[in-house]
């Protein structure tokens, strides 16, 4: 291994909340490193969400490592720019040494060091931390590649407000977090919303006095590990949907005005979609998820004898829901109104700069365990359910960061 003066300990890709975890870290040990970030300090949260974006987890959570929450509002949620502002403020506090507006086009390796070629320049590393995220590549399905040019298509990392989209019916393909939120926000802004809906779980805001968050991570639901998780779901499922300030519920959205369908199944005829006879399912298989995650909470407070409130009823899911008069198996585009689609179809990580033999799999995504890679001194950070249900999740840096630490600093 070279020994030169040039090549550092550790370099990190990624000014997110995960790559300034593990900087921090880095530096509280001693190790010569850097952040590489292809724009600003969370430039994801600046460019993939929406103007009234806001955390899913309360303040008391959304901690960066070493930091706890002192201010007055334990339980709000911040803003996407108060969230922006708090990865800068840590960043500057702790004097994390940051190389903005720095693209890194590939990650290679010479005689076991490895080597980075950025916009700026070449750099050499002993380890290498790759932390730019495994959900910032929209996915789209094939259907969209049919619609009508007419159609204004956007994903929801593109999606800013109501008033950016042309005039018309709205289409929101995907049930999933931002799904919901973003049909959500268009039915109040008064547009016409159909929303095509998919297998997807739900979590109350609340329950029993307190955020349902932090009876999460008390009870160690957050902390069942990656493989059980994929033995009880036979996959890596969607994470239940969480509304940020109140419950949003399929039944709720449809109270609202939303047009609830099936799943899209394909596109047909030009501007017709078909659509699968799973709604009910659907609804059924959120409300069974909500139950589930309420009966695990009333199980610890019970084992660990807690004095908690009985349940008060969530107004989103005890609403009557709009059932459709008849089984909607296609969508007329036109005829209904509809000028626009968002995709909230799910996302990939971008990995395509990392040219290592082995280092991803066939779908172009990161092999590891826990976060480290296969080959010696290689890492991720910050992956959804890399480790745990925690991970992917804020509050996960704090223990993920230390223990990929640890392991550079035994590898430098």
């Amino acid at each position: 291994m070279d020994d030169s003066a040039d090549v550092l300990d550790a370099v990190v890709v990624g000014a997110g909340w995960a790559g300034l975890g593990v900087s921090y870290w880095l530096t509280r040990r001693g190790l010569r490193h850097t952040v590489l970030e292809r724009g600003r300090i969370g430039e994801t949260w600046r460019t993939q969400r929406w103007a009234s974006f806001h955390m899913n987890s309360p303040n008391v959570q959304t901690v960066m490592p070493g930091d706890r929450y002192e201010g007055p509002d334990p339980y709000g949620v911040l803003t996407r720019d108060q969230f922006i502002a708090l990865l800068e403020d840590f960043a500057w506090r702790n004097e994390l040494p940051i190389q903005a507006d720095t693209a890194v086009s590939a990650l290679t390796q010479d005689d076991g060091v490895y080597q980075l070629t950025t916009s700026n320049g070449m750099l050499r590393a002993r380890n290498v931390v790759v932390a730019s995220g495994n959900l910032n590549c929209p996915v789209r399905p094939i259907a969209s590649d049919g619609l009508p040019p007419y159609i204004y298509q956007i994903d929801a990392s593109g999606y800013r407000s109501a008033a950016d989209l042309p005039g018309g019916a709205v289409l929101v393909v995907g049930s999933g977090q931002s799904g919901v939120q973003i049909a959500e926000e268009l039915a109040q802004a008064g547009r016409t919303v159909f929303l095509a809906t998919s297998r997807v779980g739900r979590l109350p805001r609340r329950y029993r006095g307190r955020d349902v968050m932090i009876w999460l991570e008390e009870s160690g639901f957050l902390d069942v590990r990656r493989e059980e998780v994929i033995r009880l779901a036979g996959r890596i499922p969607a994470r239940g949907v969480l509304g940020s300030e109140h419950t949003i519920s399929l039944q709720s959205l449809s109270a609202q005005g939303v047009v609830l369908l099936g799943r899209l199944t394909g596109a047909a005829n030009g501007d017709r979609l078909t659509l699968a006879d799973d709604l009910e399912a659907n609804v059924r298989f959120g409300d069974q998820a909500s139950d589930n995650v309420k009966r695990h909470i009333d199980d610890y407070i019970s084992q660990a004898r807690i004095d908690a409130p009985v349940s008060d009823p969530d107004p989103a899911e005890t609403v009557a829901w709009r059932r459709p008069d008849t089984f909607i198996g296609s969508l007329d585009l036109s005829g209904s109104g509809i000028t626009s689609v968002v995709w909230c179809t799910g996302f990939k990580g971008d990995f395509s700069y990392v040219r290592l033999a082995d280092a991803l799999d066939a779908a172009g995504q990161p092999v590891h365990t826990d976060g480290v890679g296969v080959l010696p001194g290689l890492y991720f950070a910050g992956l959804d359910f890399a480790s745990t249900r925690k991970s992917g999740i804020i509050l996960a840096i704090a223990e993920e960061a230390p223990r990929l630490v640890e392991h550079i600093a035994r590898h430098s």
